[in-house]
């Protein structure tokens, strides 16, 4: 917090250096947020840049009742959900639903003639026995950013401020108005998701 404090007041200064500091840090993380409650990238965009002129309007008035960064992702994600009202998506409503579906396909647990065993029929894939050169490479990262973008909106929205960005759960829960149970489930829903998407891409 001695650094959050620093940096803080140098801001509250209108320290320049410290304001582009700021900028180089974090700009490509808001980007990646407000993507997963915005259409495209352009507006995105436009969402991070409304934010640091909220934070520029706003910094004088920051108490410290949180940290830096979780409060400059609460302010993207104020920014992010208004425009988000405003843009009209064109992704169809049965696609975006999250609340009853089960976390793992059901015919994970199928014989090979559909019938139900009750266990898995093919256990998930151990990335722990994955070369460490496939687990972080580029390619992986990408396949996992392009498969969050493909999840419902608000198991999106929790996966990419808990596990990519970095949050706490109880900062993600207040967030998105949500409760610790009901973030719970949408984060393992994403995960499983995700993990899903990955295993059919190692094969």
């Amino acid at each position: 917090m001695a650094a959050d404090q620093t940096l803080i007041e140098a801001l509250q200064r209108n320290d320049d250096i410290a304001f582009r500091g700021v900028v180089m840090q974090y700009h490509g993380s808001l980007v990646r947020a407000a993507r997963s409650f915005v259409p495209n990238n352009a507006i995105a965009e436009e969402v991070v840049q409304d934010t640091w002129i909220a934070v520029i309007k706003g910094i004088h008035r920051f108490e410290g009742r949180s940290s830096f960064k979780t409060w400059l992702f609460r302010i993207l994600v104020n920014q992010a959900r208004t425009r988000g009202l405003r843009e009209s998506r064109s992704t169809p409503v049965s696609t975006q639903r999250d609340d009853d579906e089960p976390s793992v396909a059901a015919n994970r647990f199928h014989d090979a003639e559909g019938r139900p065993t009750g266990h898995w029929s093919s256990a998930p894939t151990d990335w722990g026995l994955l070369p460490e050169a496939v687990v972080v490479s580029d390619e992986t990262n990408s396949r996992i950013l392009r498969a969050i973008e493909n999840l419902p909106e608000r198991q999106r929205e929790v996966i990419t401020l808990h596990d990519v960005e970095g949050l706490s759960s109880a900062e993600v829960s207040e967030m998105l108005d949500l409760s610790e149970g009901n973030q719970r489930v949408l984060l393992h829903r994403a995960r499983s998701k995700v993990r899903a998407e990955l295993e059919r891409s190692f094969g």
